[in-house]
């Protein structure tokens, strides 16, 4: 397994990571751990939580699973998401505070590695989110921060007041979600692809050394389904599968794989409960794709080049 220094600040994590979105849908907790065990027997050492998953479900089913497995708490990293509602989302000192000793409670931790701020909040008080961040850092209830869905300036305007780096940013990313680098790649045309609709994230999160977490990497559209063995895209399994031919890997191997060919050193975040696939994608870390073959795969997406 490939492993990433996240924000080059220290918590050594797993390229691929486990997200826990849909634990909640296992059959019973001793389902749940056998897939984290599968995870961590695959190399993963980085769960992903959140708060609003279930409606806390899933982190007390993540929080049951791992004490009833054979996991050692110190072996694993642990994250979670705070600060989306039902209908708002709030970013206030009250909330955050009541939100991470939620968390912790249901998790059944006394700390987690790394607290994301989950999508922006309109209404966001970069003063008081220090405070906040200052608090949970010093009470040991939190050892890093993050951001979700955030573009630069957001991070920039809330980096300002902090006194902790920013180490991560999440962010839908995939075969079937190029919008970070397409505009990139069309800079100086007017075609739909040059639209930068993320601010140059991409190129901001290197010259900061802020990890990429790309979630939902299996995904096209906004949840619309999966693209793996879809017929709806013939050419892009074709070119899969016979990278997965060649590397002795699966196409979701490939699919991981061709995240992390990207020099940006991201972390891609599994939403899988299957232990097959799992350990399937987990594979995926151990395959450095070639220039070519990496536009290939682009290109069979459905994307061009200038």
């Amino acid at each position: 397994m490939k492993f990433v220094d996240l924000g080059r600040n220290g918590l050594n994590a797993s390229a691929v990571s486990l997200g826990l979105m849909r634990v909640n849908g296992l059959a019973d907790d001793a389902a749940a751990v056998k897939v984290l065990e599968t995870a961590v027997n695959s190399g993963i050492n980085f769960f992903d939580n959140a708060d609003m998953y279930g409606k806390g479900e899933c982190e007390a089913r993540f929080g049951r699973a791992l004490r009833q497995s054979s996991i050692k708490r110190e072996d694993i990293l642990i994250q979670t998401k705070v600060g989306i509602l039902d209908h708002a989302y709030d970013f206030s000192k009250q909330h955050l505070i009541e939100a991470v000793d939620g968390s912790l409670q249901r998790l059944g931790v006394d700390y987690v590695d790394s607290l994301l701020l989950h999508r922006p909040d309109a209404l966001i008080e970069p003063e008081e989110i220090a405070t906040v961040f200052d608090q949970l850092q010093n009470a040991g209830k939190v050892r890093q921060f993050g951001v979700s869905n955030m573009n630069p300036s957001q991070v920039e305007l809330l980096q300002h007041s902090l006194n902790q780096k920013l180490i991560v940013n999440q962010l839908q990313f995939g075969i079937m979600h190029t919008g970070p680098i397409d505009a990139g790649l069309h800079v100086n045309m007017t075609d739909p692809r040059s639209v930068d609709h993320d601010g140059g994230i991409i190129e901001y999160s290197r010259l900061h050394d802020m990890t990429i977490q790309a979630w939902s990497p299996f995904q096209y559209g906004f949840f619309e389904g999966v693209f793996i063995d879809n017929p709806k895209f013939q050419e892009l399994n074709d070119e899969l599968q016979k990278l997965a031919d060649k590397y002795h890997v699966t196409k979701n191997g490939i699919a991981v794989a061709w995240i992390l060919r990207h020099p940006a050193q991201m972390q891609v975040i599994l939403g899988s409960m299957n232990q097959e696939r799992i350990a399937q994608m987990a594979a995926g870390a151990d395959v450095k794709l070639t220039h070519q073959e990496w536009y290939d795969v682009y290109l069979a997406a459905g994307n061009n080049l200038p």
